[in-house]
């Protein structure tokens, strides 16, 4: 019979970048997993926030490859969705690689201005605030404008969004504004048409009416988000072809428009299995918007994207050992964690989204069919397939085993409600920030505790 490490090198290839087997365990760019759980306990949440800037500077050269082997006339900005992951060691790690920020609620805003305050960023720096907008979203937008942040630029997600704007913004120079097109949703979607952004057929209408002739305000960015992603399918190519063209037409009658935001981020390597050629498409997203522009005679836009999953999934895992092994009939044997996929990992119960999935020890055992239960009564509390195969196989042993869900650093953390009251009320994992020293040693930081009954209490109303 062949040991877990042989069947999953005949299955998938390993090991794989960032993926090791030494002395019978996992390790994760060169982190000792076991160590680490030796250490801190189970389950623990961890973040490596290297990955964060690596990622971020592989996509940064792609675009400036893309620009020079296109003769692309545009510039190209990097930013970062904030919403995939608000917390400060997060933005703080993307923000060392000169980029910018996208926003979609209203305390985004003043998160900004703490980090302006403590001199993370500068007012320079760009904004780009998405969203349907609340009062206090619009109001903060304002504040910010008034008090020098000059490249926030509010992009319009209705025609009414511009009214308060035009009412309360005063500034010695006219204020950038975008506006957000209602994109076609896919094909298998229940709607036609995203609820978010303006009419595409009403686009350049609404700016003629209401914004052309108001010297305050310039259009300077016109944004499209497709839900897919950055995929190469015809879907894809279709509607950025039809948002390129009406960039073009929007540009003829607006000098002042300058800026395609391409919404929409990369993918983020979820499988053992993942294959997506980023050169390809970084290029191809670029030759296309320059011969779009070249058929209408249009100078090329700048670039901005909006990368928020690719920026951060990659930076993360979460660690569980296995608490008891059941074997419910003959053929369904379940490993019972210390934790939940519905409380730590809701992406994994609510969109049947898959994570790579490998055991930190006993790599030398023989292999087997397993299902993954979490410690909830919940019966949609587990995990049974794989991105690539629809089974589940760990290391077949009587040995205590740990496992790891690895590339889950994109919004499992805010969906879980972190700090707050969680199904079953199962406690927030321990969560552990590592760093890189200039050595190349590793700095441990405990960001959060797991959380104690005392706490649960005490939002529950039970003590004071």
């Amino acid at each position: 019979m062949q040991s877990y490490e042989e069947f999953i090198d005949l299955s998938v290839g390993f090991p794989q970048e960032g993926f090791e087997v030494i002395d019978d365990e996992l390790y994760f760019h060169d982190l000792n997993l076991m160590e680490m759980i030796e250490t801190y306990g189970t389950p623990l949440r961890f973040t490596y926030l290297p990955i964060i800037s690596k990622k971020i500077q592989q996509a940064k050269l792609l675009f400036k490859r893309a620009i020079v082997n296109n003769n692309y006339r545009g510039s190209y900005k990097y930013c970062y969705c904030t919403k995939s992951s608000h917390f400060r060691h997060i933005v703080e790690e993307a923000l060392k690689n000169n980029i910018h920020l996208e926003t979609s609620s209203a305390f985004d805003m003043p998160m900004i201005d703490t980090l302006e305050k403590k001199g993370v960023v500068s007012k320079d720096i760009t904004v780009i605030c998405n969203g349907f907008k609340t009062y206090q979203y619009k109001q903060y937008i304002i504040d910010m404008l008034h008090d020098g942040f000059k490249n926030i630029v509010p992009v319009l997600d209705n025609k009414e969004e511009f009214n308060i704007y035009d009412d309360e913004v005063e500034m010695d120079v006219p204020c950038n504004l975008g506006i957000r097109i209602a994109a076609e949703e896919q094909p298998d979607s229940q709607f036609y048409t995203s609820r978010l952004g303006v009419r595409m057929e009403d686009v350049i209408d609404f700016y003629n009416n209401k914004i052309s002739h108001n010297p305050n305000f310039k259009v300077k960015l016109l944004h499209f988000f497709i839900n897919s992603g950055i995929s190469d399918t015809p879907y894809y190519w279709n509607e950025l072809e039809k948002y390129v063209t009406l960039y073009c037409k929007f540009k003829k009658i607006n000098p002042d428009l300058d800026t395609l935001d391409i919404g929409g981020g990369m993918p983020f390597k979820d499988s053992l299995v993942f294959d997506f050629d980023y050169e390809y498409m970084v290029n191809e997203i670029v030759k296309r918007i320059k011969e779009i522009c070249a058929e209408h005679e249009v100078m090329e836009p700048d670039i901005i994207t909006e990368f928020g999953k690719y920026t951060v999934a990659e930076a993360s895992g979460i660690l569980y050992k296995v608490l008891g092994r059941k074997q419910q009939n003959d053929r369904e044997r379940w490993l019972m964690l210390d934790g939940s996929f519905i409380t730590n990992l809701p992406d994994v119960w609510a969109l049947n989204q898959k994570y790579i999935l490998l055991p930190i020890n006993n790599w030398d055992a023989e292999y087997e069919r397993v299902n993954l239960g979490g410690i909830t009564c919940d019966g949609q509390d587990y995990y049974n397939q794989e991105a690539h195969m629809n089974s589940v196989f760990m290391p077949k042993t009587r040995k205590v085993q740990y496992l790891g869900f690895f590339h889950t650093g994109a919004y499992q953390e805010v969906l879980s409600g972190y700090g707050g009251i969680h199904h079953c009320l199962l406690p927030s994992p321990k969560h552990v920030i590592i760093r890189r020293n200039r050595d190349e040693t590793f700095n441990f930081e405990v960001f959060g505790e797991e959380q104690n009954s005392k706490q649960v209490l005490k939002i529950l109303g039970y003590t004071s």
